[in-house]
């Protein structure tokens, strides 16, 4: 799916995504990934969502975003939440939804100004 925002003024904005890549600033991945306004880490080594340890997420949290979006791939999954005890302490909310409802949800709160992250499982 193409969305039509373009410009994020030097920010990293989802430009696309389907099935097993996203489209950041007309770049393409087809691996999984965190995403954030200011930062991009590429190669997020949790393989699928079965796979996510504690240590994944506090990988995230060290960024300390407002909010961390979980796209959890084509179905709409719930992690654990001894998993998320790094966000918890932090103050941090967690919300998973499919990867496609991250990408876009993501981008809305961007462009809002929100300090989100996007962790995106391809």
């Amino acid at each position: 799916m193409k969305l039509h925002l373009e410009n994020a003024d030097g920010h990293y904005l989802i430009t696309g995504y389907d099935h097993g890549w996203v489209e950041i600033n007309r770049q393409r991945y087809s691996h999984n990934l965190i995403l954030l306004p200011s930062h991009l880490l590429p190669d997020w080594d949790a393989s699928n969502f079965e796979s996510i340890t504690s240590a994944h997420i506090e990988k995230i949290a060290l960024f300390k975003p407002d909010v961390v979006l979980l796209g959890t791939g084509t179905r709409h999954q719930f992690i654990h939440p001894k998993l998320t005890l790094s966000l918890t302490k932090a103050g941090i909310s967690l919300e998973c939804m499919t990867t496609h409802a991250a990408c876009r949800t993501y981008n809305i709160l961007m462009t809002e100004g929100r300090n989100v992250a996007a962790a995106l499982l391809l």
